[in-house]
């Protein structure tokens, strides 16, 4: 299939996909502060970068857009029809730098939270509900 679209523009349009405050951030973000969870954001001495850090629960949590990181079983995780190679290739380097990023947060002590952006899409009420469980043991509020 041709692209319908110049390389100059399809460049410009690559060149606005964001790395950090994405709408999937920025919604679990409102969402764990009214469950009244405090963090940080993208501490660069954390390896990975993780987007969100809640120091008290020793927990680094991951938003990663399906696409990119290549959520096994999803829709949005398509690969381009042209210049598969190119593509495939860098979607298993993601794929392997989110390991073992994740390993060596485990490898400090950290809890790894990974969280899909289809995840927050179909239902992030109750997602933040499934984490505020897990993180705090069932506490209400």
């Amino acid at each position: 299939m041709v692209d319908r679209i110049s390389p100059e523009h399809r460049s410009w349009n690559m060149s606005r996909i964001r790395g950090k405050e994405t709408k999937p951030e920025v919604v679990l973000r409102s969402l764990m502060h009214r469950a009244g969870f405090r963090y940080r954001l993208y501490d660069k001495k954390l390896p990975g970068t993780p987007d969100l850090i809640l120091p008290k629960h020793n927990t680094a949590i991951f938003v990663n857009g399906c696409y990119w990181h290549r959520h096994e079983g999803c829709q949005k995780a398509t690969t381009p029809k042209s210049n598969t190679t190119f593509w495939t290739k860098k979607f298993e380097e993601t794929v392997e730098r989110d390991v073992r990023k994740k390993s060596e947060l485990i490898e400090s002590g950290w809890r790894v939270i990974v969280i899909w952006e289809c995840e927050l899409e179909t239902d992030p009420v109750g997602l933040v509900e499934g984490l505020s469980n897990q993180l705090e043991g069932g506490r209400d509020g």
